[in-house]
């Protein structure tokens, strides 16, 4: 298969797992604008590509990510829009934008595992809040830091990292900005495991993922759907989609295939 090509992403794909990793090591993964629309592009390829179950977001060098390339601040105003009120539409119109980008990773159809390391801050925990799964390593380096050179988080981080921390801890990392371990991460339920280097996370991290891409595809896609669809509604409203959902997915033919193997005790085999 023909892979895309991306200038700040590097891609592979191998048993039906693609790791996407950041790759401007140089810049510490520091997200710019060509990287930003590129994540984007990478996660549609990821939810429309068959030969794709399972993505596994890592980054090249010594850190995760750094956060938003601070060149970019001084570009989101476009300075030669005259009128206040048009110029501050077309800023709100950028951060959705940037927005998208990163939503991208949660409306995924296929689970994103993230494999953090070294420093992620700022953007990188919005980015990481998107994904379906998180796991680090000790000496990773976590921080809310927006608050430090007078923003707001508004990329995903106020609003997805209640519902995996809790909302007050929340609130202590985003007013204070300060700096926890992967220790603390994963106590908080930011990460789901913390490990002692980044290659024994990443061993661990695949291991997982290698596990989710040998189960049913249609049945682990439909298993996040229904994830997302329930986080947002009630749970009547939850229950009566599932029922929705399993009325017309129930006829597939890996429940044949699924069932056959477990009588056979044999390893089943399924469709992308």
């Amino acid at each position: 298969m023909l892979l895309p090509k991306f200038t700040t992403l590097s891609l592979a794909l191998e048993n039906n797992i693609a790791h996407l990793q950041l790759n401007r090591p140089e810049r510490a993964n520091a997200i710019n604008r060509p990287m930003w629309q590129e994540l984007g592009e990478a996660m549609a390829w990821a939810s429309n590509t068959a030969d794709v179950r399972v993505v596994v977001l890592s980054a090249e060098g010594k850190h995760f990510c750094s956060g938003i390339d601070l060149s970019m601040l001084n570009e989101l105003i476009d300075e030669s829009i005259s009128c206040d009120g048009r110029k501050r539409e077309a800023l709100r119109q950028d951060i959705l934008w940037l927005q998208t980008q990163l939503t991208a990773i949660e409306q995924c159809r296929k689970p994103v595992l993230g494999a953090i390391h070294g420093l992620c801050i700022g953007g990188g925990v919005d980015l990481i809040s998107a994904c379906d799964m998180r796991y680090c390593t000790d000496d990773a380096v976590f921080s809310i830091k927006e608050i430090d050179v007078g923003l707001v988080a508004d990329v995903g981080t106020l609003q997805r990292l209640p519902r995996l921390i809790g909302d007050g801890v929340m609130r202590e990392l985003v007013y204070t900005g300060r700096d926890f371990n992967g220790g603390e991460a994963t106590r908080l339920g930011l990460t789901n495991q913390c490990f002692s280097d980044k290659e024994t996370m990443l061993k661990e991290v695949f291991a997982i993922a290698s596990t989710i891409a040998s189960k049913s595809p249609l049945s682990v896609r439909g298993n996040k759907q229904v994830i997302l669809y329930s986080r947002e509604h009630s749970i009547a409203d939850g229950l009566d989609y599932v029922a929705t959902w399993n009325a017309a997915m129930l006829i597939s033919d890996d429940i044949k295939i699924a069932l056959k193997a477990q009588q056979a005790r044999e390893t089943p085999h399924f469709e992308n």
